[in-house]
């Protein structure tokens, strides 16, 4: 990899990790509903703006639907979960447990997608377990009860992106592929075509919300338009640079940068018992996502 690649991969993952600040100080002032609908809305509209100055054309070969509805699964419902949890827990809380990506993956992949999961990998999958018990069983963020709803929402949201991965691998790639940034603004309009009725709902019958807080708005604004929009140009020019596989090393990168913008702008403390749960889930991507030892002969 060359120097701009890992400048470009830090980058993104201090972005992404920002993500959890912004959604811990919006969610509470505007609700989970609303905050999930406004970064998708950002974040659609950024990528409709991008796309324009790109000059590309909105074709889908007959994708549009699957792109719909991988928006859902892969950020409408996510978005939410994360919304919700962040009106609960740490902002560190959230980007630890969005490291268990790869280990919702393997596991979906395994019990859904006919995937084998060799020995390596089965530790990683005990190991990560044991560290989201290390985490819910000794932290301090608030109540206890609490803090099991909101690691459940977040597991949920890494459940859904698990998912989407291996439906964007069935319903798009193997049917002759797209261009990765339709399949971006897609998948972000069909997060805000679903969350849309649900955002009505809320802001006609929920509680009243004070919309008048330039904070919040700065923080609406940012995840959509930088942590999603810009964020997913970022990515999708790492994967085609320099792979895949080297572009998930983010996932390693980004709980270090939730926690620290959460501790320097928020004043956020967690526990040591937090951090040793947090090393046992990064060890355990880390089995996820390695290749290992491969025999010479298995391709």
């Amino acid at each position: 990899m060359r120097p701009a690649d890992y400048l470009r991969l830090t980058l993104l993952a201090a972005i992404w990790g920002a993500s959890f600040l912004f959604m811990r100080v919006a969610s509470p002032q505007f609700g989970a509903v609303n905050t999930a609908f406004l970064r998708v809305f950002f974040g659609c509209a950024g990528l409709l703006v991008i796309l324009l100055i790109m000059r590309r054309t909105f074709r889908f070969d007959g994708k549009l639907k699957p792109a719909l509805l991988l928006g859902v699964i892969n950020s409408g419902i996510p978005f939410f979960m994360y919304c919700l949890a962040a009106q609960w827990l740490p902002a560190g809380y959230s980007a630890i447990l969005n490291a268990t990506t790869p280990l919702m993956g393997a596991l979906i992949g395994f019990a859904f997608f006919a995937e084998t999961l060799t020995a390596r990998k089965w530790l990683g999958v005990m190991m990560g377990l044991a560290g989201i018990v290390v985490i819910t069983t000794v932290g301090e963020s608030q109540s206890s009860a609490h803090l099991l709803w909101g690691v459940a929402a977040c597991l949920l949201a890494t459940a859904c992106y698990g998912l989407a991965g291996f439906l964007t691998r069935r319903w798009i790639s193997e049917k002759g592929g797209l261009d990765a940034r339709l399949v971006a603004f897609g998948s972000q309009l069909g997060a805000t075509l679903f969350l849309l009725p649900f955002f009505g709902f809320s802001v006609t019958t929920g509680p009243a919300v004070n919309w008048a807080q330039p904070m919040v708005w700065g923080s609406v604004i940012a995840v959509g338009l930088l942590c999603t929009a810009v964020a997913y140009i970022l990515y999708f020019r790492l994967i085609a640079d320099i792979g895949p596989m080297r572009s998930l090393t983010v996932t390693f990168l980004i709980p270090p940068f939730g926690i620290l913008w959460g501790y320097l702008v928020l004043d956020e403390t967690l526990s040591p018992n937090f951090f040793l749960g947090a090393l046992i889930v990064c060890v355990a991507v880390w089995l996820l996502v390695s290749r290992g030892k491969q025999p010479a002969a298995v391709k």
